[in-house]
């Protein structure tokens, strides 16, 4: 799977555009990863159902990911709402999804790991009506040093075809197999605008 170097504009949802602006706030230079003590997105209360958080496990190919949040909404779109709360953390992603899935995320994954860097991806999949669906995932890396220690990850489904059924939309058999459009590390250097150039909410552009 190619990625290819882009800016944040690159990210097509308005929440997941804050909280990208939320993750280049919290770097400091000359860190190279921001502290996830530090990632302070505004209403991310609101965002906590499509989100996924993970403790990285691991180095190289033997390399896991620790669920430690899941969204009640992310996990009715891969067929698993019906499982306790409770349950859906502290299991590995890899077990949670299943290899087939898992080895169609993955790339997502390592490369957010190896370049440290956000990465997003966008892949079209029918709902059960065969309504076209826009799948977004946006995974965000921190640390406290070179490596990457968690990843936080927030993932959207949209329709310009209005309402879609959501439940099972990334399942284990879903009605079509996800189709990929966009792959892409936001990875070129960043520079904070100022107060005067936008509002809070506006992607942070680059130099």
């Amino acid at each position: 799977m190619h990625f290819e170097s882009a800016n944040p504009s690159v990210v097509r949802s308005i929440q997941q555009r804050v909280l990208l602006n939320a993750w280049l706030h919290a770097r400091r230079k000359p860190r190279l990863l921001p502290v996830l003590d530090e990632f302070r997105p505004d209403g991310i209360a609101e965002e906590l159902a499509d989100m996924m958080g993970f403790d990285v496990e691991g180095h190289g190919e033997r390399v896991r990911f620790l669920i430690t949040q899941e969204g009640a909404r992310l996990a009715a779109t891969y067929g698993s709402g019906h499982i306790d709360a409770d349950k859906r953390t502290n299991r590995y992603l890899d077990d949670a999804i299943g290899p087939d899935r898992y080895a169609r995320v993955l790339p997502c994954y390592r490369i957010c790991l190896a370049r440290k860097r956000p990465t997003y991806s966008v892949s079209m999949v029918q709902d059960p009506d065969g309504k076209d669906v826009y799948y977004e995932r946006l995974l965000l890396p921190f640390g406290r040093g070179e490596r990457v220690e968690q990843i936080v990850g927030s993932y959207k489904a949209i329709s310009i075809e209005g309402g879609f059924k959501i439940d099972n939309l990334m399942g284990i058999k879903p009605r079509a197999v996800p189709v990929s459009i966009i792959n892409a590390v936001i990875d070129l250097d960043f520079a904070p605008r100022s107060a005067s150039q936008g509002a809070d909410d506006d992607v942070i552009e680059l130099n």
